[in-house]
């Protein structure tokens, strides 16, 4: 059995990264090799190194949205706080409340001195609220950019100066509770150099929930439900995808999500084609990559369904020996911490 203390170690509080680096690409990468098990101490920067021409990037290009809002009971003005989690249709959404018991079926709560006010609905599954959004003009989204805040994973506790460096340079699509953090390594001038290469860049939207950072809290790994999140592969990235392959390059994922997608559309469909839908695909050692051959990726919590992912991809002894090397070496770990290039 697969048991979830298999994928324990110990970290260090102070290699949790509270701030980010800059320049974003001077970051620490270590480099495994998958064949061999070598690993190299590298920057960030140096990625060109690793990369062909013909070679395929895929990038996450959903953008975080700015979830968090502190607020009050129309009725009571006691203090409450919402993380928005989906947009289940133009103006419900599922959410995440503290205090909880203050936001029964029917309460009203205010936003931002009257920008926003909203309505709990029902009490789903898991005890997240559905709730009615009420505002005026055309969309809630420029109303969150005014008074929302960015959901920063809980293990972050230094306020974050600046919001866009919890979003990728070339995010776009809104609707991430969680940035997809492997991409936040890149600059425009760095995948300007790439490019430049000969190496292509495909893109995916995988929308990030916040069960990305659920725990997993059975013993036996098999057991354990995935969250839900949508996806969207494009045309034009199937197409190079497929063309990358055919010529014997390699298809690189720029984080968990990115691969994800990949293995999601891969499992469903035999192959790599257009697809927009829901994944809830778990990946664990034993798992066979249908699309994968590189992966970039940050170092991930312990017993976490993401560091299970990298397990399955690099092998377990391998990933279990490289975060060891990880912790001994003093890299920064987690959403703001250094990178990891599996290939």
């Amino acid at each position: 059995m697969l048991k979830t203390s298999d994928f324990y170690f110990d970290l260090p509080q102070e290699q949790i990264a509270q701030t980010p680096i800059e320049p974003r690409d001077h970051s620490r990468m270590l480099v495994l090799n998958r064949r061999t098990g070598a690993l190299e101490h590298r920057h960030f920067y140096d990625l060109p190194d690793y990369l062909e021409a013909g070679d395929t990037l895929v990038i996450n290009t959903s953008r975080v949205i700015p979830a968090r809002l502190y607020g009050a009971k129309e009725e009571t003005g006691g203090q409450m706080q919402f993380l928005l989690l989906e947009q289940k249709e133009k103006d419900i959404w599922e959410v995440l409340v503290k205090p909880g018991k203050k936001a029964k079926p029917g309460a009203r709560f205010v936003f931002g001195d009257g920008l926003l006010h909203a309505q709990v609905l029902e009490t789903v599954e898991g005890g997240n609220r559905l709730v009615r959004m009420e505002y005026e003009g055309e969309s809630i989204y420029p109303i969150l950019e005014q008074i929302g805040k960015m959901p920063l994973p809980p293990y972050i506790t230094q306020k974050l100066e600046n919001n866009e460096r919890y979003q990728t340079v070339y995010s776009r699509q809104l609707g991430s509770a969680a940035a997809p953090t492997a991409g936040l390594h890149f600059t425009p001038q760095l995948l300007d150099k790439l490019r430049a290469q000969g190496v292509q860049i495909a893109e995916v939207v995988l929308h990030v929930g916040l069960g990305t950072f659920r725990p997993v809290k059975v013993e036996d790994v098999t057991q354990h439900h995935m969250h839900s999140e949508h996806y969207h592969l494009p045309r034009e990235t199937a197409e190079l995808i497929n063309a990358t392959k055919q010529s014997g390059h390699r298809v690189i994922s720029v984080g968990t999500t990115s691969c994800r997608t990949l293995e999601s559309v891969g499992t469903k469909w035999g192959r790599v084609q257009e697809d927009d839908g829901d994944t809830s695909i778990f990946i664990y050692p034993g798992y066979e990559f249908k699309v994968l051959d590189g992966l970039i990726t940050n170092f991930h919590l312990p017993e976490s369904t993401l560091i299970m992912l990298v397990s399955a991809f690099a092998g377990y002894e391998q990933t279990m020996h490289a975060y060891q090397v990880a912790v001994q070496e003093g890299y920064r770990f987690f959403s703001f911490g250094d990178s990891m290039l599996i290939l």
